[in-house]
């Protein structure tokens, strides 16, 4: 029996993810996605973890959530804190956390009617 509807008014919900892989409601993404609370889900622009700079983290800012949870990919790995930087100065909460964990806490603060963004590392 289902509960939950597949999507939300109004608001993006990670549906699915797999290694490679992220689907917010109905729309596969292949690359790092920025996925806002409301609004359009944007590429990210990086394709491997070591790679990320702070203009990464700095455009994950413009976007001006109340809190980042960073999903950074198949595996939980930690972001130097200078490349969060800008995020911390702004008093953006971030939270890091492998894909998976990072999808379902998105979910639910999605949920709570939070104003958050997803950042999704995916490596390709």
């Amino acid at each position: 029996m289902k509960f939950q509807p597949d999507t939300l008014a109004g608001v993006n919900v990670i549906s699915r993810h797999e290694p490679g892989q992220l689907w917010v409601a109905k729309v596969l993404y292949t690359r790092s996605a920025l996925v806002p609370w409301t609004g359009d889900v944007l590429a990210w622009g990086v394709d491997q973890f070591t790679d990320l700079t702070p203009e990464h983290f700095e455009r994950v800012a413009q976007l001006r959530p109340e809190v980042v949870i960073f999903g950074s990919g198949q595996r939980l790995r930690f972001p130097a804190p200078a490349l969060l930087k800008t995020l911390i100065s702004r008093r953006i909460g971030v939270e890091t956390m492998d894909m998976a964990a990072a999808a379902r806490t998105y979910n639910v603060l999605v949920n709570e009617g939070r104003s958050v963004l997803g950042a999704f590392l995916i490596e390709t």
